[in-house]
């Protein structure tokens, strides 16, 4: 079976209920956004949600992607970078319980944090302390570690360090790797739209987008049409549009598939863990949309739990389902 690296940042997720969103407008946090804040910032929202119900684990989009998919397991490693603190152990030991190989950069910075607030109907709003995370060197990326590895998964926050991303493809396609991306984030893509169109043109295979990353990359409100301007750029797009499944072009064929019933709890994690079961699918040899079906699958039930994680009587159901599944390699 094919082997799946990833690069992303690594952060402690905060995942926090709010009783409405009234603190995100005094924090002025746009609701589904993900904001980059300072430590001062981190620790004030800390403090003003402290008597609200609140979960802790490993996180970042890549980071949950390749925990998604070692639960499936696959064999998989990770690059990020954490503070020399507890909240770096924590997240290191997290990763390497789950059978996951790490390859963690250290930083004198602390461990970065994202605070995730979940709104009543399950929306959430990330402000996002990177710390150590961005201390990423692309000059000390390892292409050793490259070569052992098939595909190359990265997530859209990447985008703000221009040479990182770009330096992370280059070694992978040296190394004949398969590359994905996940978009992240509607402002991350509009902050960085020229350099992703190019970088999507010329080096990407798989591009992951809900809705509104979709709108912000081409500018287009119908998800289809959005879907099929990113298929003109890469090999396979894919379009998450919530509960009505998702949007898939290989090859210019159109598919729509992978809706699941779910009771939404916390919407936390659902693309990453989309991303699992798709890139699961693919390293089985699946077809687009058995590939599909296992992202929705695996999002519905991440949503039914609090966070980006899948307990393990979830991940019983998933494995139940997925002998059930008629997919062929």
């Amino acid at each position: 079976m094919k082997k799946i690296l990833g690069i992303g940042n690594a952060l402690v997720d905060i995942i926090t209920f709010l009783k409405d969103d009234l603190l995100l407008k005094e924090l002025s946090l746009p609701k589904g956004s993900m904001q980059l804040v300072d430590i001062r910032a981190s620790e004030k929202i800390r403090l003003l949600t402290s008597e609200l119900e609140r979960h802790m684990a490993s996180g970042g989009s890549a980071a949950n992607t390749i925990y998604g998919l070692a639960q499936l397991e696959v064999e998989t490693g990770f690059i990020g970078a954490v503070g020399m603190d507890e909240m770096g152990d924590f997240f290191q030991k997290d990763m390497k319980t789950a059978g996951i190989s790490t390859f963690m950069l250290k930083s004198r910075q602390p461990t970065g944090l994202a605070i995730s607030l979940v709104s009543n109907d399950g929306e959430r709003t990330f402000a996002t302390y990177l710390g150590a995370a961005t201390d990423i060197i692309s000059e000390e990326l390892d292409p050793s570690v490259f070569r052992t590895y098939d595909h190359l998964h990265l997530e859209g926050y990447l985008l703000q360090d221009h040479n990182l991303i770009s330096t992370a493809i280059r070694i992978a396609k040296e190394n004949y790797m398969t590359i994905s991306i996940d978009l992240a984030s509607y402002n991350v893509v509009e902050a960085n739209l020229e350099f992703l169109h190019d970088l999507i043109r010329q080096s990407i295979d798989i591009v992951f987008a809900n809705e509104q990353e979709a709108h912000s990359f081409t500018s287009e409100k119908d998800p289809a049409e959005a879907l099929r301007q990113i298929a003109s750029m890469c090999r396979t797009a894919v379009v998450k549009t919530g509960e009505k499944g998702s949007l898939i072009m290989q090859e210019g064929i159109l598919q729509r598939t992978g809706i699941v019933n779910a009771r939404c709890l916390d919407t936390t994690g659902a693309g990453d863990l989309y991303a699992s079961g798709f890139l699961y699918g693919l390293v089985k040899g699946y077809s687009p949309d058995c590939c599909g079906r296992i992202g929705a699958l695996l999002a519905a039930k991440v949503i039914e739990e609090p966070g980006a994680k899948i307990g393990p009587a979830g991940w019983n159901d998933i494995r139940e389902m997925l002998n059930k599944e008629n997919c062929q390699e």
